[in-house]
């Protein structure tokens, strides 16, 4: 599975499902949205995943698993098992890793059986990553894994299209895979560790078709169920989103230990809500039923 497949599934409702295996993570990158580190151990029940994900049937499941953490592969049992039930009804699993395991140098074992279980792999690498692997360990681990028949691609993050490390790292990549390996390339955002220093993401330009700009601007990331790390179902993967508790009632799709894949595609499909997040979007969802009230952020508005 390739990476030009992942984006094209994202704004597609019920297309896949991301799932966060663990808060967990060996790594202490200044801009970690998650805010994950060693000591923080925040996680899904095992039991309750393999539930959810062995709901899935051939007739009713996501195309795609997106696993993700923290560090999912810090549970690389786990990680195995879920891709293995998904595969037998056919939903292809991808995973989102930091690559610690990279700073000893090849694959550990636990991690390489992980691994040839999946259907696409992807490894963070920004400057804050760079300061806990160096980028020369996350590209050899890169090949091997790529030698094991798994599509790769990188997730980069970066200060803005003028960001000269994005510049560099791009270039490094062609260069060394032979313009084989494709990137999928971010800003850091405000959230997690990087919330008292990282600017806000450049929001895209308001509609124009309604005085104040409340006309459409559609939300794709309503689209993928997320699963949080306490096993909540949420319709979004805005960190303040999957972490703030009690979630908006209108943003909850369930719980792991209690519904399947079922129950969560048809609130996903079916809330006549989410259906207008994801066409006309929340700020255009505000100045039409709520003219007095003050514009929040768009994710605020979301939420409220």
């Amino acid at each position: 599975m390739e990476l030009a497949e992942l984006i094209g599934l994202r704004p597609v409702p019920a297309g896949g499902v991301l799932v966060t295996l663990t808060r967990r993570c060996p790594l202490r990158c200044a801009h970690c949205s998650t805010g994950s580190a060693p000591e923080v151990r925040e996680e899904p029940g095992a039991e309750a995943l393999e539930r959810f994900v062995s709901s899935f049937t051939a007739a009713d499941r996501p195309e795609v698993m997106m696993l993700t953490g923290g560090e999912p592969l810090l549970r690389p049992r786990l990680v195995a098992a879920l891709a293995r039930t998904a595969r037998t009804v056919g939903t292809r699993t991808a995973l989102l890793s930091g690559m610690f395991f990279a700073r000893s140098g090849g694959l550990p074992e636990p991690v390489r059986r992980a691994v040839r279980t999946l259907d696409h792999f992807s490894a963070s690498l920004d400057l804050h990553h760079e300061r806990e692997v160096p980028r020369d360990a996350v590209f050899q681990a890169m090949r091997e894994i790529r030698e094991l028949g798994v599509a790769i691609s990188f997730h980069l993050t970066g200060a803005g299209e003028d960001d000269p490390y994005l510049a560099d790292v791009t270039a490094d990549i062609e260069r060394t895979f032979g313009g084989t390996v494709p990137s999928l390339v971010n800003e850091v955002r405000p959230f997690g560790r990087a919330a008292s220093w990282a600017r806000p993401a450049r929001t895209a330009p308001a509609a124009r078709d309604e005085p104040g700009g409340g006309g459409a601007l559609p939300c794709a990331m309503a689209a993928w169920p997320v699963v949080a790390f306490d096993g909540t179902v949420l319709a979004c993967c805005n960190q303040d989103t999957v972490d703030r508790r009690p979630a908006p009632s209108h943003l909850r799709l369930g719980h792991v230990a209690e519904d399947d894949w079922a129950s969560v595609r048809a609130r996903t499909l079916g809330s006549p809500l989410l259906r207008l997040v994801r066409t006309v979007g929340p700020a255009h969802l505000r100045q039409r039923w709520a003219p007095g009230a003050p514009a929040g952020s768009y994710c605020g508005d979301c939420r409220a």
